[in-house]
C-alpha cells in the first residue's frame, strides 16, 4: 500500500494485515481526535472509515487505478470513547468504473460497531 496522506498521520492511523488477509486500520485515542471530552470527534471516525474503505479497495484493484469517492454516507451508532478504534471494510461491488465499499468502525467489540460508512468510488483507469 502507498504512503498514507497527511490526514492519516494527523489521526495517527496504522494499518495491519490480519491473519485472514483482510486489512485493518487502527486509530489510537489522542488529543487530535477528541470531540467532546472523553469522546471521539465524528470527523475523525469518518476519516478512519474512509481510509479503511480506500485502503481495502486499493489492495483489491492495484495502484494503477485511482479511486475517487463520489458519495460517502456515514451512520453513527455509538459514541466513540477514549480508547483505540478499529476499522475494516468490505467491497460490496467492484465494476469497471464504479466500486461500492462498506466500512465499519468498532472499539472493544467488533460485533458492536460505533459507526459504518457506505462509499461509492469512481474508478479512474488509465
Amino acid at each position: 500500500m502507498t504512503e498514507l496522506p497527511p490526514y492519516a498521520h494527523l489521526l495517527k492511523l496504522r494499518s495491519e494485515v490480519r491473519d485472514d488477509g483482510s486489512l485493518l486500520f487502527v486509530m489510537p485515542f489522542h488529543d487530535d481526535v477528541v470531540g467532546r471530552p472523553g469522546y471521539l470527534h465524528g470527523g475523525a471516525i469518518a476519516g478512519l472509515l474512509e481510509f479503511a474503505a480506500y485502503g481495502t479497495l486499493l489492495r483489491a484493484i492495484g495502484e494503477e487505478v485511482t479511486p475517487k469517492p463520489i458519495t460517502v454516507t456515514v451512520d453513527y451508532m455509538l459514541g466513540g470513547k477514549d480508547r483505540e478504534t478499529f476499522a475494516g471494510a468490505v467491497i460490496e461491488r467492484l465494476g469497471r468504473s464504479i466500486a461500492n465499499v462498506e466500512a465499519f468502525a468498532w472499539q472493544a467489540d467488533r460485533s458492536r460497531p460505533i459507526a459504518s460508512a457506505r462509499i461509492n468510488f469512481l474508478l479512474d483507469r488509465p
